[in-house]
């Protein structure tokens, strides 16, 4: 029999604080860090765009300082032709090009693409396209060789707010052209594009809440998505078995997802300044539908709508609950104990039956997420590979970089 590759502990790698960015007069809406430059560019609401180097002294210091017509909603930047792409309040999309010293930005074409604020904004290289989402609940793609619209796709949500291309932090699969979609409602939506039309695959729904991060994973094919129901869920649309495996480990919305391939972690981050670091190298479980039943499944005690069984034994009806592990419809009194179930993602202690949590061994209830706090409240994350750096922004006008190591020498 092969040998099974054990996964690293997640507790090996932590992020550590490296830098800091705070001369900001308004919130940072989006920030990215520039690959092989230790630099980072920023978009806020007071319309300016940054490019931040960090000099000899070790402070960043803006070499770009650019102001737009109106407040700057979201960005993204193309590190391979240094194209820049803002979108804006009005509606417009504006695209430059940054020299190669990273002191100059050049206004290349700006595109109407939207009637309210631009939500999300990409530049697919390998198409030639500029893709957006916007709260006018259309999501367009142009051709940014010509300017013009290829196409336009309306939802009924309220409005899009976020798309997964596969990039690295908006998503995109450009081998089957699919462009995931992230809606008020909490469905997300996998969309099939062409060069003047699109075509809708499927959708599907697990979030309680609004759905406000994507991510995904290209080698596993599969698909992260974050709301403001506080949970995370793992969809397998590679066309394997279709699961959908929660992670619950955050106790406010998620604000963002990404993905470190080389050490197959799931980084998460949410509005109260945490963040997770999830160990996805690990067999995760599916957690059970819940059951339905008019009576305990354990003690057949009935539930408090039950009416008939209550006349008939005499006896007051009961709460229904549910065991996370099994999904059977328990008593209060048959689950009376609470366990924490990592593989199915409960990094926290749930309810479970009192069978179940007989049959949990100490080796199952090990974590497999670590937790940190950024001490800001988070509003944006963005990460680099190459270098193991993550960037978050916050309502607090600061711009923090991490790194994921456990040597690198912390800074307060």
């Amino acid at each position: 029999m092969a040998a099974v590759a054990q996964p690293r502990p997640p507790q090996d790698r932590k992020p550590v604080l490296i830098s800091k960015i705070d001369s900001f007069q308004d919130v940072v809406n989006t920030a990215v860090i520039i690959p092989k430059e230790d630099g980072v560019i920023s978009v806020s609401q007071d319309r300016t765009v940054r490019v931040w180097l960090k000099r000899d002294s070790g402070q960043y210091w803006p070499s770009i300082y650019h102001t737009m017509p109106a407040p700057c909603s979201c960005m993204s930047f193309n590190p391979e032709t240094r194209r820049l792409s803002v979108g804006m309040d009005n509606g417009v999309v504006s695209e430059f090009t940054v020299s190669e010293d990273y002191n100059k930005m050049t206004l290349a074409r700006s595109y109407q693409a939207h009637q309210g604020a631009v939500t999300v904004v990409l530049f697919v290289l390998e198409m030639e396209w500029v893709i957006s989402t916007g709260q006018d609940k259309s999501f367009t793609w142009h051709c940014s060789e010509s300017g013009h619209q290829l196409g336009v796709y309306r939802t009924a949500a309220w409005h899009i707010l976020c798309i997964s291309i596969n990039k690295l932090f908006v998503r995109f699969d450009v081998e089957t052209r699919h462009a995931f979609v992230g809606e008020h409602s909490g469905q997300v939506t996998i969309l099939k594009l062409e060069q003047d039309n699109c075509s809708l695959v499927t959708t599907f729904k697990g979030h309680t809440g609004n759905v406000t991060a994507l991510c995904w994973d290209p080698v596993q094919r599969v698909l992260f998505s974050g709301s403001t129901d506080h949970s995370i869920i793992m969809w397998d649309i590679g066309g394997r078995k279709g699961t959908a495996i929660e992670l619950q480990g955050h106790n406010d919305k998620i604000q963002g997802l990404c993905y470190a391939p080389s050490t197959r972690q799931l980084i998460s981050c949410s509005a109260d300044g945490k963040i997770v670091v999830w160990n996805m190298d690990v067999k995760r479980q599916e957690t059970p539908e819940w059951l339905d039943s008019d009576s305990c499944q354990k003690c057949q005690q009935p539930f408090f709508w039950n009416f008939k069984q209550m006349w008939d034994s005499k006896k007051i009806g009961l709460r229904q609950h549910h065991c996370r592990k099994c999904g059977q419809a328990v008593c209060g009194k048959c689950s009376s104990q609470r366990s924490t179930i990592p593989l199915m993602g409960f990094e926290f202690a749930v309810r479970v039956c009192d069978e179940c949590h007989k049959s949990i061994t100490d080796e199952e209830r090990a974590p497999t997420a670590t937790f940190h706090d950024s001490k800001h409240t988070i509003a944006y994350v963005h990460y680099e590979p190459t270098r193991s750096w993550l960037l978050t922004s916050g309502m607090d006008r600061v711009i923090k970089v991490w790194v994921y190591t456990h040597t690198h020498t912390q800074i307060n």
